[in-house]
């Protein structure tokens, strides 16, 4: 979550073509999923999406008011934003990880690991990296070495030995 209160699903990578067109690069996984969100907020102005896709692999868009590529180069870099509101209700055991950066960690055992700095995507699985007395890296599969996420209580239950 970025600290106007917005989500950060990605940023325009360059122009395709010479009538507008946007390159995206997605935070989204999969990324495709950032063409499903309708208004996008790119440097505080709101956009409705009036067509994206993805091209091969790489995922373009179209905004309405964004008419050629003089207006399109002037959004290289730019963040895309969405209001929270509109992200994508999830099912049980999932969520999103800006909702578990911040929570408690403690093991099984009643240790305190510390707080949730980040995720980061390794390809095997997504690892939690965490800060406390030192930095530790969970592996973040539920059931397993995740035990329990409670939001409202802002904690996570991990099975994880705290010499690991």
């Amino acid at each position: 979550m970025t600290d106007n209160g917005r989500i950060l699903i990605g940023k325009v990578s360059g122009c395709f073509g010479v009538k507008g067109w946007l390159k995206v690069f997605s935070y989204s996984n999969p990324r495709e999923n950032i063409t499903s969100y309708g208004t996008w907020i790119v440097n505080d102005i709101v956009y409705k999406s009036v067509e994206s896709k993805k091209n091969g692999k790489l995922i373009v868009a179209k905004l309405k008011g964004i008419d050629d590529k003089d207006l399109a180069l002037t959004m290289i870099g730019q963040k895309i934003e969405i209001e929270k509101e509109q992200l994508h209700e999830l099912d049980n055991d999932q969520y999103y990880w800006h909702d578990l950066v911040g929570l408690e960690v403690t093991n099984k055992q009643g240790v305190n690991f510390g707080t949730i700095k980040s995720l980061l995507e390794t390809g095997a699985h997504d690892v939690v990296i965490i800060n406390g007395d030192r930095e530790r890296i969970v592996p973040y599969i539920m059931h397993q070495t995740i035990i329990d996420v409670n939001l409202e209580k802002n904690s996570m239950l991990v099975d994880w030995h705290e010499d690991d």
